[in-house]
């Protein structure tokens, strides 16, 4: 059975850092392109953060860009969020999601992922 687990959230001020950790078992990360989303409350999920099989150039979304890091530990099977100088508008329950894709084929929706975890809550506080 194929799973995702998000871990590592929490609270923290603002400026301050937090990484995210999505753990998989079932499956192997080495066949999937990744996907980091956020969704708050009332709004739709949305996607900041993605890698493809080949981990060529990660694509971030632009209010997130040079606070955020993704990659994949092939060896651990798992993939993080390195988050940095936060803000209270990043306030959210984040999700890690994991897609069938080829090469360096991106996954940008998230319609084009079948596995998502059960999403981690991160507050931060001004």
């Amino acid at each position: 059975q194929v799973q995702l687990a998000e871990s590592g959230g929490g609270l923290v001020q603002s400026g301050g850092s937090l990484r995210l950790a999505c753990d998989a078992s079932g499956f192997t990360y080495n066949y999937y392109a990744i996907g980091w989303f956020l969704q708050r409350p009332g709004e739709e999920r949305e996607g900041i953060a993605f890698i493809s099989i080949s981990d060529s150039v990660p694509y971030y979304r632009e209010s997130v860009k040079g606070r955020l890091t993704i990659s994949r530990d092939t060896v651990k099977n798992t993939v993080s969020l390195e988050m940095t100088n936060l803000k209270p508008e990043d306030t959210s329950v984040y999700y890690c999601a994991a897609g069938r894709a080829l090469g360096g084929l991106q996954l940008r929706t998230p319609t084009e992922y079948d596995n998502w975890g059960q999403g981690t809550q991160v507050t931060v506080s001004s």
